[in-house]
């Protein structure tokens, strides 16, 4: 991995940085938003999540405006710009004298991420070659999943002395990447192509809904994110019913650390097997294992068995992830890649379904059926991947009419 990161230039790993520092900064205070919300401004558990998940969405919709900037303006500008508001929202968490500028912080912390993230998917496509690309998304998606199984120990530790404490590590982690940004990123680097007429977000936006490849690879995103998106959620929600506390968390805590195994050790090196001219094939495999884990867990009758099935469910995900993201690459002209990536990230709007859907099952069917619902999402959604990689067609032109 260290040999292939020598390998790419600085403008490359600047990024891949950036997406171990800033999910670092994530990683270690969202974890304690409950508690701290529920300790400083008295707010109940319903609330709570009220607050977050508007928060959340509200940062994924604005990235789409966010993606047209990628389109627009220089990457080193817009990183640098963005990872000052990823400062600012921590910071402004951390001393905000009220719930609705705590909320408003909390927004432009989820914006400033996105955008980054967005961003950074767009510059990976306009700096490496099709072959290259599947390796980078998948040692990103390491790193970044490096970050999420360290952070919230380093969370604990720090809200162990403040709760503010958390904010300002956070908050530190992003001054550091802005520093390393600001020092070493190319300040040359143009958006491309740089002679690409401009048009308004309005009329890019007309654009993009026609074209039924990106709507398809959307939907399906959506719908097979229910099942991938917070699929812990949904889990501990079919353990709590099925089994007792003691059991609860030894299962949990099991398939939490066998699927931060599999992906750190393992997403790597499936991403450099990854052949971009065969990405439906290796999309519909990577589903089929969502599918055989899903089925594993409704089957499970020992801790051995639900192991086995988070394997199998986790090589899907190291699968999907990258194939995704070089999908969206293939159909994205160059002059739209962020708008398109922007788009791409709306799929995570189905991982706050997950758990809801989850709840009505095991409210209305037999608990084991709640795997063969979300199947059925994955079946759906995973059709819509097929059709939009089976499509033909081009961009239609903007015009200022």
């Amino acid at each position: 991995m260290l040999a292939t990161l020598r390998q790419y230039p600085v403008s490359v790993n600047l990024l891949l940085a950036s997406a171990l520092l800033l999910t670092l900064g994530r990683a270690i205070t969202l974890p304690y938003l409950v508690i701290y919300l529920t300790s400083h401004y008295g707010l109940g558990v319903s609330e709570v999540g009220t607050v977050i998940g508007c928060a959340l969405i509200a940062g994924l919709m604005l990235s789409l405006y966010g993606g047209y900037l990628t389109d627009l303006l220089a990457p080193f500008r817009l990183i640098l710009s963005f990872t000052g508001c990823f400062i600012a929202g921590f910071i402004g968490m951390c001393l905000a004298p009220n719930l609705a500028l705590f909320f408003l912080s909390l927004v432009v912390f989820n914006f400033a991420y996105s955008v980054i993230d967005v961003a950074s998917k767009a510059t990976f496509g306009r700096l490496l070659p099709a072959q290259e690309q599947s390796r980078v998304f998948s040692l990103r998606y390491t790193l970044i999943n490096i970050a999420y199984a360290v952070g919230p120990f380093i969370g604990a530790g720090l809200a162990a002395f403040s709760l503010r404490l958390p904010f300002l590590v956070s908050a530190a982690l992003g001054a550091a990447f802005f520093g390393l940004y600001a020092s070493q990123g190319d300040r040359g680097m143009p958006c491309e192509p740089s002679s690409a007429p401009r048009f308004s977000f309005t009329q890019v936006s007309k654009v993009l809904l026609k074209d039924r490849r990106l709507v398809c690879f959307t939907l399906g995103g959506v719908l097979s994110a229910v099942v991938f998106g917070q699929f812990t959620a949904y889990l501990s929600q079919y353990l709590v019913v099925t089994a007792d506390p003691q059991e609860v968390y030894s299962k949990i805590t099991t398939l939490l650390a066998v699927n931060a195994c599999t992906v750190i050790g393992l997403q790597y090196w499936v991403g450099k097997c990854i052949d971009p001219r065969r990405l439906t094939l290796w999309l519909v495999g990577g589903l089929a294992l969502f599918l055989t884990g899903l089925v594993g867990f409704s089957l499970a009758g020992s801790l051995a068995g639900w192991a086995f099935a988070m394997l199998l469910f986790t090589l899907g995900e190291i699968i999907v992830f990258p194939v995704e993201y070089m999908f969206i690459d293939r159909i994205a002209p160059a002059h739209l890649r962020g708008m398109y990536y922007a788009a791409q990230n709306l799929s995570n709007l189905g991982g706050a379904l997950g758990p809801v859907i989850g709840g009505i099952a095991l409210a209305a069917l037999p608990p084991a059926a709640m795997f063969y619902v979300l199947a059925a999402f994955l079946v759906v959604g995973g059709g819509l991947y097929v059709v939009g990689g089976s499509l033909s067609g081009h961009v239609e032109s903007i015009t200022r009419n």
